[in-house]
This record gives structure tokens, sequence and C-alpha cells, in this order.
């Protein structure tokens, strides 16, 4: 984590002292977040990332800021006191009040949280653990970005330390749902196939960005359930997420995963021309 973050309207170091145990959204998990890509200083697809946000607040009855732009101009400021150019910046948007065990005298219906850190190099590809029954695609609040994260960071944990990087969550139909921190997508020929929504997915933004406006020439990117035969029988598998991009799997837990074609790579040039694009748009809101 960089030298300063975001607390509500203020820029702070980070070993600031600035929450309370009664703040009731962070002691509950009631709160909800996203981590976006800065590159070139602009935060690639903030509308998207303030979409999702906004609906999962909605769900979870989180209260937001009256504006996007009231948010923008605070993760801006953070950006310029940290001079993170090129990173990872992530924001939390939690609630003061409700429940029974709630803080005297808290003024702000919600506070808001940001901090910045630098990429990270997650290699070229990565190892997979399988773990069933780790998503409901059922319940109200499936692929709710919020902050009540200890399940993902249990399973991620774990994965570690049985030797791969990340982990692949079913759904309760033995489906595969997603990972705990990305979207996962299965290569058949010219399609490149990840799971609906109903497998109790998030709606990642770089999913939903492969979805909708990216086009190349052969390849088709679409929803479609999977299973764990699939990903075996895939012509390859990648997973995808705002700090990974298209991340190539080299291996699931006791499956054999091919890696034939260049799908994923072809996705993954049009997918970067896509996020320059978007950065050149922007650059001249960017103040250094």
């Amino acid at each position: 984590m960089d030298r300063f973050l975001l607390h509500n309207d203020s820029i702070r170091e980070t070993t600031d002292p600035c929450l309370l145990p009664g703040q009731v959204g962070f002691l509950n998990g009631w709160g909800v977040f996203s981590t976006l890509r800065v590159a070139d200083g602009v935060l690639f697809a903030w509308e998207r990332h303030w979409a999702r946000m906004v609906r999962d607040a909605q769900r979870l009855r989180v209260p937001l800021p009256e504006t996007p732009d009231q948010l923008l101009s605070g993760l801006h400021s953070l950006i310029a006191a940290n001079s993170v150019y090129d990173g990872t910046l992530r924001v939390a948007i939690v609630r003061n009040h409700g429940g029974l065990f709630e803080a005297p005298g808290l003024s702000r219906r919600f506070e808001t949280i940001a901090f910045t850190t630098g990429l990270r190099n997650w290699g070229d590809s990565v190892r997979l653990a399988l773990k069933p029954d780790a998503r409901h695609g059922a319940t109200e609040f499936r692929g709710a970005k919020i902050t009540a994260w200890a399940g993902n960071l249990a399973w991620y944990e774990e994965a570690h330390e049985r030797g791969f990087d990340e982990v692949v969550l079913l759904d309760e139909l033995g489906r595969v749902s997603e990972c705990t921190s990305a979207n996962l997508f299965a290569v058949f020929g010219g399609d490149a196939v990840t799971p609906p929504l109903d497998s109790g997915c998030l709606p990642g933004i770089t999913r939903e960005i492969l979805l909708d406006n990216i086009r190349v020439d052969g390849i088709t990117c679409r929803e479609g359930h999977l299973r764990p035969a699939d990903l075996e029988a895939a012509d390859a598998v990648f997973m995808t997420s705002s700090t990974r991009d298209l991340l190539s799997v080299a291996e699931v837990e006791g499956l054999r995963i091919r890696r034939v074609g260049d799908v994923q790579k072809r996705l993954l040039a049009a997918f970067r021309a896509h996020i320059a694009e978007y950065v050149a748009a922007r650059r001249p809101q960017l103040v250094r």
C-alpha cells in the first residue's frame, strides 16, 4: 500500500487512525468496493466500476456519494498524492449506521476509504485448485462485490498453502462459477465462453468489456455454463480481472488443461488496445 489514502474528503497518511470499532460497516463487511486499474494516471473503465458499485449498494442498502464526480475528484487527488500513474486503486464505501452495535455520535452515513498500490507481476500463467459448493447462484446477493470478503481470502490462502495460485469456485450445482477475485473463460475453437451470472459469479469489469466491446475476427466471447469436465475439454482456459487483464491457466486441480491456439493472446492484444484508447480519450483530465 502506498503512503497516502483517501478517507472521505481528505488525503491522509495510511498510518493515521481514522476508524472506530462501532462503525458497523467495517465490523460486519457491510459495504461495497471496487478495484480499478490506474493506466497513465487514468482510472480505466471508471464508469463501469461506478455503475456496478451503484447496483450493489442498492441491493445491500449502502449509501453512496450523491454523484460519481464527488468521489472521482477524491480518487484523482489520491492518485496525484501517491504519484501512481500505473498501478492499482481500491475504493470501498461502508455504512456507519444499522444493527445492534452502532457507535454513538456518528454523523456520517457512510465512510469512503481508497488506497493505491503498484502493479503485481502475476507471471505467464496460473495453477488453480478446485472448491465445490463455494458459490450460490440463487441467492439475492449473488455477484455483489461487497466488503465481506473473508471466505474468498480463506480459500485463496488455502490454495497457496497447497501449492496453487488461485481456486476455481463451483456453484451448488457443480458448475464453474469464478475464482476468488477473477472470472474464467474456456476456449472452444473460436468461442471464448464464460459462466453466466446465475452461476453466482461476479460481473467482472474485464469480463464485461470482453463480452460487450472487444471484437476480434473469428472469435466470439459469450456466456455459457461450464463444468470442470468442460475446462478439460477446452482448447485453453484463461482468467480475467482488472489487475490481471487476461492470464492463461496452466493447470486445474485433477484436470488436464490444454493450451492450444492463440485466442487468449489475440483477445489480450485487443483488450490492451481498448485500454490505450480509453486512456488517450481521457488523459487531458489528468493533473500531475
